[in-house]
């Protein structure tokens, strides 16, 4: 029995936004706990969580922009444009933070970029499953 074909427009979206959401709302209880550990820790944390949550929810923004086979080449050109308005937001975000937070704790401000990866690469592979 053959089953009728999916038109684009029953396909939904995949609800990309939700990590974004994830990854703010581990963020600010994490920076608050953090103010323990002292204001500037806490504060270099949150720099690094943002600097890897804004350039990723600009990449989702521009690459679930478009569904449909008929907008193949859109969706291409989106994502390439999102990857690369990525990687740019990524590098003007670290040389903002490195540049005017002073004082500032390096090592603190990649552990919360790389603590919003990770929630990010989950976030991920757990929509697409």
């Amino acid at each position: 029995m053959r089953e009728a074909p999916v038109s684009s427009a029953e396909i939904a979206r995949p609800p990309v936004h939700r990590i974004t959401i994830v990854q703010v709302m581990v963020l600010v209880p994490l920076c608050i706990a953090l103010l323990a550990c002292g204001r500037v820790y806490a504060y270099s944390v949150a720099a690094g969580g943002l600097v890897a949550i804004v350039p990723q929810a600009y990449f989702a923004a521009l690459a679930f922009r478009w569904r449909g086979a008929r907008s193949a080449r859109a969706i291409a050109r989106s994502s390439y444009a999102g990857v690369t308005g990525k990687f740019l937001l990524s590098v003007a975000g670290f040389a903002v933070v490195f540049a005017t937070l002073r004082p500032i704790d390096g090592p603190a401000v990649f552990a919360g970029y790389l603590s919003m990866l990770a929630i990010q690469i989950t976030g991920s592979w757990w929509l697409l499953r």
